[in-house]
C-alpha cells in the first residue's frame, strides 16, 4: 500500500513499515522548546536523570516574552542559558526572532522529524518535514533519548485548484479551509496540500498554511518540497538540504477535500474562535483600536512587503495603534535594506524587536477593556492577548495594513493597484 508523506518519513524514522493508528517510537531530528514551555522541560529533563543531550539539534528559544517584561520571566530566561551552557543545546536569545521562522531558516531540511514544545512547530512541514507539537515532558525525553513515541495520524488531502484571486492571500485561503472544516474538523490528522494554488505559492506563503494546520485540530501540516523549497534553502545558504520526498501516487488518505479558489474574497477570523469566518465584505466598516502585523504566521519580509506597499506614503488613522513586528532578525535587516522600516514608522507604526509580540498577551500590545484588534496572528481565543474583556480578528498582512489606514476593518483590494 502507497504511503503520504508523513507516513514515510514516520517509517523512516521508526525503522520500519508504518500504518495510521499504529503506536511507534521514531527518532527526532530537531527537538525544541520556548521561553514557555522551556523552563518545565529542563525542570523534566533533570528529574528523567538525563545527562547528555541525544538530539543534535536541541534548540532554546526566547521569543514568548523577549524582552523579559518582569523578573519571573527573567528567571526562567535564566534557567534556559544556563541550561544551554551546561548541556549544550543551542540558544536562540532576545532579538534572534521567532522559533518558526528560525527553525526553516538555519534548521529544518525535507524529511525530517520535528518537535517541538509550541503547537505551531506544524510550520516547518511546508518544508516537506513531518514537524508538531508537544507537551514540555515530551520534548525532555526527546533530549534525553533522542526518540519519542507516536501515534501514527492518518492523513487528509487538500487538492487546492484555480488561481489565487488579487487581493487574496495564503492566509485568507487557509482561513476559509478552517472554516469550512471547523476548528475540530482535522484533529489528530496530517492536513497534506497540494493543487494549482500550492505551486503558485511562495515558499514564504506556504508557511502560513501550514502554520495554521494546528488551528483544524491537526497533527501537522506538510506539502511536498519543490523547487520554490529548493530556492528558499539556497537563499538561506542551505541548498544542500534539499531532499525529494513525496506521496506515493497510490497512497491512501482518510479523506480528500477539493477547492477551487478562483472567486474566493478577502477573509476575517472574528472572535472568539479561528473558524468563525466570514468574507470581508461581511465585516467591513467594524471599527478596530489596533493593528499588528506579525507573527510566525505572517511576520515574514513577503508580509511586510505587501503591508508596506499599501501604507506608503500614508498614515495610519489616528484612533488606531499600529504595531509591526519581523518574524526574524534576518527579515528586520532585509526589511531596513529595503526600506519597509521607514515606510511603517512614517505611516505612524511602532516597529518592535523580532519575536511573538503582543500575540501571546504577555507584553507589547495588551488590550483595553471593550478594544478590538486586527492581528495577522493565528488564533483568536478570548483571552489570548492578555485581556478577555478585548476582541481579536484574524486577518492578512493587506487586510490589516488597509484597516490600520481607515481605522476599521476595511476591503485590502481598496488600496492595491
Amino acid at each position: 500500500m502507497g504511503k503520504t508523506i508523513a507516513e514515510k518519513i514516520i517509517s523512516e524514522h521508526a525503522r520500519k513499515d508504518v500504518n495510521p493508528g499504529d503506536i511507534v517510537v521514531a527518532e527526532v531530528d530537531i527537538a525544541m522548546v520556548q521561553d514557555g514551555t522551556g523552563p518545565l522541560t529542563v525542570d523534566e529533563y533533570y528529574t528523567m536523570g538525563f545527562d547528555a543531550l541525544k538530539v543534535t539539534n536541541s534548540i532554546l528559544f526566547i521569543d514568548h516574552a523577549s524582552p523579559s517584561p518582569r523578573k519571573e520571566l527573567s528567571n526562567a530566561h535564566r534557567k534556559l542559558r544556563d541550561f544551554s551552557k551546561k548541556a549544550g543545546a543551542f540558544l536562540s536569545d532576545i532579538g534572534e526572532g521567532v522559533s518558526h521562522q528560525i527553525l526553516v531558516e538555519k534548521y529544518v531540511k525535507p524529511g525530517d522529524l520535528v518537535v517541538g514544545a509550541d503547537s505551531h512547530t506544524c510550520t516547518s512541514g511546508a518544508l516537506g518535514a513531518f514537524a508538531t507539537g508537544m507537551g514540555s515532558t515530551d520534548v525532555a525525553l526527546a533530549f534525553g533519548l533522542g526518540k519519542v513515541w507516536l501515534k501514527v495520524p492518518a492523513s487528509l488531502k487538500f487538492v487546492l485548484n484555480g488561481k489565487i484571486p488579487d487581493g487574496v492571500f495564503s492566509k485568507d485561503i487557509i482561513l476559509h479551509i478552517i472554516g469550512l472544516i471547523g476548528a475540530d474538523g482535522a484533529n489528530y490528522k496530517v492536513m497534506e496540500f497540494e493543487g494549482e494554488v500550492i505551486e503558485q505559492m511562495s515558499q514564504e506563503e506556504r508557511f502560513t498554511i501550514t502554520n495554521m494546520a494546528i488551528e483544524a485540530g491537526a497533527k501537522s501540516g506538510i506539502i511536498t518540497p519543490d523547487d520554490k523549497t529548493r530556492e528558499f534553502l539556497k537563499s538561506h545558504g542551505r541548498e544542500s538540504d534539499y531532499k525529494e520526498i513525496k506521496p506515493d501516487p497510490d497512497a491512501v488518505y482518510e479523506k480528500i477535500y477539493k477547492m477551487d479558489i478562483s472567486n474566493l474574497e478577502p477573509v476575517v477570523a472574528l472572535p472568539h474562535t479561528v473558524d468563525n469566518t466570514k468574507s470581508i465584505k461581511d465585516v467591513e466598516g467594524t471599527k478596530i483600536d489596533q493593528v499588528f502585523i506579525g507573527t510566525c504566521t505572517n511576520g515574514r519580509l513577503e508580509d511586510l512587503r505587501i503591508a508596506a506597499s499599501i501604507l506608503k506614503s500614508k498614515e495610519k488613522h489616528p484612533d488606531v495603534r499600529l504595531i509591526v513586528i519581523p518574524a526574524s532578525k534576518d527579515i528586520y535587516l532585509k526589511a531596513m535594506d529595503e526600506g519597509l522600516i521607514k515606510i511603517f514608522v512614517e505611516s505612524g507604526a511602532t516597529v518592535l524587536a523580532p519575536g511573538c509580540g503582543p500575540c501571546v498577551g504577555v507584553h507589547q500590545g495588551v488590550l483595553g477593556d471593550g478594544e478590538r484588534v486586527l492581528s495577522t496572528q493565528n488564533r483568536n481565543f478570548k483571552g489570548r492577548m492578555g485581556n478577555p474583556k478585548a476582541e481579536i480578528f484574524l486577518a492578512s498582512p493587506a487586510t490589516a495594513a488597509a484597516s490600520a489606514i481607515t481605522g476599521k476593518i476595511t476591503d485590502p483590494r481598496k488600496f492595491l493597484t
